[in-house]
């Protein structure tokens, strides 16, 4: 059997087809990188699913044979199928705001305990349930998450990954299957929900037409199809004692736990317990992440990230912070505009250079991963020695820095490819050549840089920079 994985990891501004190659060793190679971007139609904000697939197709052609195809992207979105199998629409993106007000109905229909109770789910208003809720589901026979999508479209194979079921809000956290009483209970149709599968299952082979347009075949495994879910379980830990920040667009900060933790008090901190491999659950709470940085790069055509960066290490610490998770800063659009807005708010003078924002965003973002790992420590009871911080956001040295300095606790940066080491370490198990998550992750450990941070800043002066935005 080959050592060569393909990996499909689509993110919410790029995708990418990686070649994993485990020989010797465990080294990737970029088959084909490709952007992801919105469109808005008619006032609605989608995602180009279909271009997406095309690029996908691109990359595993250029990959070349593999002994198997793995599949993950971004939670909670989703393609509604009808009976013959046909998409009936592009998916709608969840930075779309078709579900304002709806998560509030829900609570108060439902109830907001026993909707915690059932999922552990955060409550975000893009949460696939009320996605649903607000959707036209005339006509709808089956609804697949983008991997799932992918997944029917290469094999034409039904079913659903359960890491990124556990982000509907629809799926049991303590059995892992669909819930079904609550299902009934919000009027959604039973028979939109595929079966569900674990990671490191046979999905299937490639239909025909696929393997005679790419010029190979080999079969699709489903992997940790949540992309969080796939990068948490490449985190190069040692033991138990970690917290994790998976930083892209996203910061999902938190810990890894065998149980969910269902208290009133998890709840009021909109704490999630989302499913990782081999029954392991992710505890962790959103933090917007680098979308604001991103944002605010978009803003200022031309301008040199890294010249940014230099620049915004030398700006005074804590001259404006501004809490990253405000709802004003989730559409897309000006946000310097927004952070100056917030700042003004809340009573500081708004930054008035680029590098005087870049810190802002880093510092906030710095604080948000602070409030997170520390309310998860507290809330879950586990122990944490460690922060590692993974994902794009590993490669931001300022970002790692202040991270360390915010939690004071050591931060280790990287994989920077977390989530596609995640994706083809679950394939290479399912073929025999790695063990278990131990060995999945001492592998990454041992064949990938790393960075340590240890903390150095003030302690007090981050303590009173958070408490400002408390």
């Amino acid at each position: 059997m080959s050592s060569r994985f393909a990996a499909v990891d689509l993110g919410a501004s790029s995708g990418r087809v990686m070649l994993a190659d485990l020989s010797d060793g465990l080294r990737l190679t970029e088959a084909h990188r490709f952007p992801n971007g919105p469109v808005r139609v008619a006032g609605r904000l989608h995602w180009d699913i279909l271009g997406l697939y095309r690029e996908i197709l691109t990359g595993l052609r250029a990959a070349g044979p593999v002994s198997s195809i793995g599949v993950d992207s971004w939670a909670v979105d989703y393609g509604l199928l009808d009976e013959s199998g046909a998409l009936l629409g592009n998916p709608v993106h969840y930075r779309d705001d078709r579900t304002r007000g709806v998560a509030e109905r829900v609570a108060e229909s439902a109830g907001a305990a026993a909707l915690y109770e059932t999922s552990g789910l955060q409550v975000l208003p893009f949460n696939t349930v009320y996605q649903l809720l607000a959707d036209r589901l005339d006509g709808a026979a089956t609804m697949l998450l983008i991997p799932d999508l992918i997944g029917y479209w290469l094999t034409g194979e039904i079913g659903a990954e359960v890491t990124n079921a556990s982000t509907t809000g629809l799926l049991d956290v303590r059995t892992r299957s669909w819930a079904s009483p609550l299902i009934e209970r919000l009027g959604l149709p039973a028979g939109l929900f595929p079966p569900l599968r674990p990671p490191g299952e046979a999905v299937g082979g490639l239909r025909s037409d696929v393997a005679a347009e790419i010029g190979w075949s080999a079969p699709v495994m489903t992997v940790a199809s949540h992309d969080t879910a796939s990068a948490v379980a490449a985190v190069p830990a040692d033991g138990p004692a970690f917290a994790y920040i998976s930083c892209g667009t996203w910061s999902l900060a938190g810990v890894e736990l065998p149980e969910p933790v269902l208290t009133p008090e998890s709840r009021a901190a909109n704490f999630t317990n989302e499913a990782g491999i081999d029954g392991t659950v992710r505890y962790l709470r959103n933090v917007m992440g680098l979308w604001l940085l991103q944002e605010c790069l978009r803003a200022w055509p031309g301008s040199d990230l890294g010249e940014l960066l230099a620049a915004a290490a030398g700006e005074p610490a804590f001259a404006a912070v501004v809490n990253p998770d405000e709802p004003a800063f989730l559409p897309p659009g000006d946000m310097p505009a927004r952070i100056a807005a917030e700042c003004v708010r809340t009573g500081q003078k708004p930054p008035a250079t680029p590098a005087a924002f870049v810190r802002c965003v880093l510092e906030s973002l710095a604080l948000g991963h602070r409030l997170a790992v520390r309310q998860a420590m507290e809330l879950s009871g586990r122990e944490v020695e460690v922060v590692h911080l993974v994902g794009g956001g590993s490669r931001n040295e300022l970002l790692c820095r202040l991270t360390a300095d915010a939690c004071g606790l050591p931060v280790v940066a990287g994989p920077a490819e977390a989530t596609t080491f995640g994706n083809v370490l679950v394939q290479a198990r399912a073929a025999g050549l790695v063990a278990d998550l131990a060995e999945m992750r001492s592998l990454v450990a041992a064949s990938q840089p790393l960075r340590r941070y240890e903390p150095s800043g003030d302690a007090r002066a981050w303590a009173e920079a958070a408490a400002r935005i408390s």
